[in-house]
């Protein structure tokens, strides 16, 4: 290898570091509400709930095969292994997360994500075993854009939990791609459209909420990018 192949090696390896820094700080950073504050709205005012509002979208979107699940407080201070248990869930590789990601090296002139192909923001669904790739976002972008947007205009990163709130009106644990605020693109992981059985969990809208959706039904519900976005 050459001295500039030696060096984009390095560069590659230092940013999937900081990304599986940043991921591994936003896991730690568990809210202490059990419940998001809009929940807390709804039932004071007698409204519909985070789990009514969700699944009639669902069902709009011709999902059939989905349920909810209340967890425990203390979910995330338990293992994969009793996390499994609690939903019931065929094994550790069917818990899944969706991340909010931002790139930061994007346009001036791409602030939204109006376009899907080129968006300020991708929210991401992957495996909790799973390492986040960010650099196999970056390519993947690139090429969707026939690589007519210079690469250098590619580099995805965790958003502050502040703009993941503001974006997806959900708390941190309680992050769902199904009735954001905003419409965010949203990327699959192939690893999880080759799961089998082919039902997944992730996040309800609530801490202690979760959705366990059937594969294919989410695809054709919310029509991800399905790549390799893992290692």
């Amino acid at each position: 290898m050459d001295s500039l192949g030696e060096l984009e090696a390095v560069q590659t390896s230092i940013l999937q570091r900081i990304t599986e820094l940043e991921l591994s700080l936003q896991t730690e950073r568990v809210s202490s509400l059990s419940i998001s504050p809009d929940s807390d709205a709804a039932a004071s005012s007698g409204g519909e709930t985070t789990e009514e509002r969700l699944a009639a979208i669902l069902r709009t979107r011709g999902v059939q095969d989905f349920q909810f699940k209340r967890v425990p407080l203390d979910y995330y201070d338990r293992s994969l292994e009793a996390r499994r248990e609690i939903l019931d869930a065929p094994s550790i590789y069917h818990l899944c997360k969706s991340i909010v990601m931002v790139n930061t090296q994007a346009p001036a002139s791409v602030t939204s994500c109006s376009d899907r192909n080129n968006s300020k923001y991708y929210i991401v669904v992957i495996q909790y075993v799973a390492k986040l790739n960010a650099e196999n976002i970056k390519n993947f972008l690139y090429a969707l854009n026939n690589k007519k947007i210079p690469k250098k205009r590619f580099n995805m990163r965790l958003a502050p939990e502040e703009e993941s709130v503001k974006l997806t009106g959900y708390v941190h644990n309680a992050v769902t791609c199904i009735g954001m605020e905003t419409d965010i693109p949203v990327i699959l992981d192939e690893a999880i459209a080759k799961l089998d059985p082919d039902f997944f969990w992730l996040g309800g809208g609530e801490v202690d909420l979760k959705l366990g959706i059937r594969t294919s039904q989410f695809i054709s519900a919310i029509n991800p990018f399905v790549m390799s976005c893992s290692s």
